[in-house]
């Protein structure tokens, strides 16, 4: 039996679960290579040569010889392969690539600099907490209000800016970043989260924890 084309390496991370997710709703075969960051496999020179900045989620498509790493990229190039989840009507379309740059640039960041200084960074600094606890619900907000009148990021139909989205969002309810109060990006997660493809995706390559 033929090995598949994709190979996934990545780690129990959002960036890491946007992937798996895409993967597992794609049904497309792929080969998984856990890379162990707490073990530091993430700096190994075999990891370094796939992706010199030494981050997760690195995708290789051993048919095209393309790798790629950076998850919003590999998130379109998924996409663009399978012609699914991203949709064809222009402002749909568009739609989705805004707010999955918006949850790159923007959401993605803001909520990784909170976990740093709110779990990690010692001495605590109480100011830099206030400043990350503050953008973190001025995103959540945005994005509720976004999702008020619709179902999906993108409009109708569900996508990869979803999915992005959503790979964060998980990882908020985990260590408990509490969004309850904004009840229309509530409801999304909780539509997303009933779906068969989401919760395999974030079983892999192992549940994330609030530890």
């Amino acid at each position: 039996m033929n090995a598949p084309d994709l190979t996934l390496y990545t780690d129990s991370s959002p960036n890491g679960f946007k992937i798996t997710i895409a993967l597992e709703e794609l049904d497309l075969p792929y080969t998984l290579h856990h890379v162990h960051i707490e073990q530091g496999e993430h700096r190994q020179p075999e990891f370094l040569k796939l992706n010199p900045h030494g981050r997760i989620p690195v995708l290789v498509d051993h048919a095209t010889g393309i790798t790629l790493f950076e998850s919003a990229a590999i998130l379109l190039y998924l996409a663009e392969k399978t012609a699914r989840l991203l949709p064809v009507e222009p402002s749909e379309r568009w739609a989705a690539i805004t707010w999955l740059m918006f949850h790159t640039s923007s959401m993605g960041p803001i909520l990784g600099q909170r976990v740093h200084f709110e779990l990690f960074d010692q001495p605590a600094n109480p100011t830099a907490i206030a400043r990350m606890r503050q953008l973190t619900e001025s995103t959540f907000a945005t994005l509720d209000q976004h999702l008020s009148n619709q179902l999906w990021l993108a409009g109708a139909q569900y996508s990869i800016a979803d999915i992005a989205t959503f790979g964060w969002m998980h990882i908020a309810r985990i260590i408990d970043f509490d969004f309850s109060r904004f009840r229309h990006l509530s409801a999304w997660y909780e539509r997303i989260a009933l779906r068969p493809a989401v919760q395999r995706g974030i079983a892999l390559p192992q549940p994330a924890t609030g530890a």
